[in-house]
C-alpha cells in the first residue's frame, strides 16, 4: 500500500537502545533483564574481555526430557567489536519443551550467571 503524501513515516534507529521496559520483568534475572532492556546481558569476564549471552535449547534426545536450555557467551575483542570466540555451558535444565526449559534458565540471577562465565573462563582454556 502506498503511503499518503506528506504522512510521517516513522523513523527507524538501528542499534540505537530501547529505553528500560520495567513492567516486562525483574531485571535482576537473565530473561527479565533481557526483557526490560530489549538485548542480551553482557558481563565483563575474568579474563578481561566482554561478553554478552544469550539463552540457547536443544533437543536432548532424552524422551521423558526432550528439550535442553543451556548459555551461550560471544566474547568480543578489546577495541572495534569483532566476535573473538566464545564459552557455553552444557545443558543446564530439561524438560519437556523449549518455553519451559527457556524460561527457567531465564529465570537465574545475573549474579549466578557472571559466576558461570567465570567458571567457564577458569576451567577452559580455549574458546
Amino acid at each position: 500500500m502506498a503511503a499518503e503524501q506528506g504522512a510521517a513515516s516513522p523513523t527507524v534507529h538501528h542499534g540505537h537502545h530501547q529505553p528500560p521496559d520495567h513492567a516486562a520483568g525483574d531485571e535482576r534475572t537473565l530473561g527479565g533483564y533481557m526483557a526490560v532492556h530489549k538485548r542480551p546481558a553482557a558481563f565483563e569476564g575474568v579474563d578481561g574481555f566482554s561478553y554478552s549471552v544469550e539463552i540457547l535449547t536443544d533437543t536432548t534426545g532424552a524422551p521423558e526430557a526432550p528439550w535442553g536450555a543451556y548459555l551461550f557467551f560471544v566474547r568480543w575483542s578489546h577495541g572495534e567489536p569483532e566476535v573473538q570466540g566464545h564459552r557455553e555451558t552444557d545443558f543446564l535444565v530439561t524438560g519437556a519443551s523449549d518455553a519451559v526449559v527457556r524460561h527457567q534458565v531465564g529465570a537465574m540471577q545475573l549474579a549466578t550467571v557472571k559466576a558461570t562465565l567465570d567458571g567457564l573462563i577458569r576451567t577452559r582454556s580455549t574458546p
